[in-house]
């Protein structure tokens, strides 16, 4: 257990962190695994409504480095990837 006050402050400061970037790893997730389900059941509408929300959700983690920003390109690209193998399948 820490013995100085400023041990115990950077104690609360790292949970303070570690629990808001568990917030923003587990929302950007969970709009990657809801826009995906849709693209794979062909809901176009469900799809335009939660792509540009996934791609903010994504930024923002890159920005407040929770993700790596090349980890963030990535999703991004898989995204845009699996919408555009949807509209081909459509047209």
């Amino acid at each position: 257990m820490a013995t100085s006050n400023q041990s115990n402050k950077r104690i609360r400061q790292t949970e303070k962190r570690r629990l808001r970037n568990k917030a923003l790893t587990s929302a950007y997730k969970t709009h990657m695994k809801k826009l995906l389900d849709a693209v794979k059941a062909g809901d176009q509408k469900t799809v335009e409504e939660l792509l540009s929300s996934t791609l903010s959700k994504i930024d923002k983690a890159a920005k407040r480095n929770v993700i790596h920003k090349n980890t963030a390109a990535r999703r991004k690209s898989l995204v845009m990837r699996a919408l555009h193998g949807m509209q081909k399948k459509g047209a």
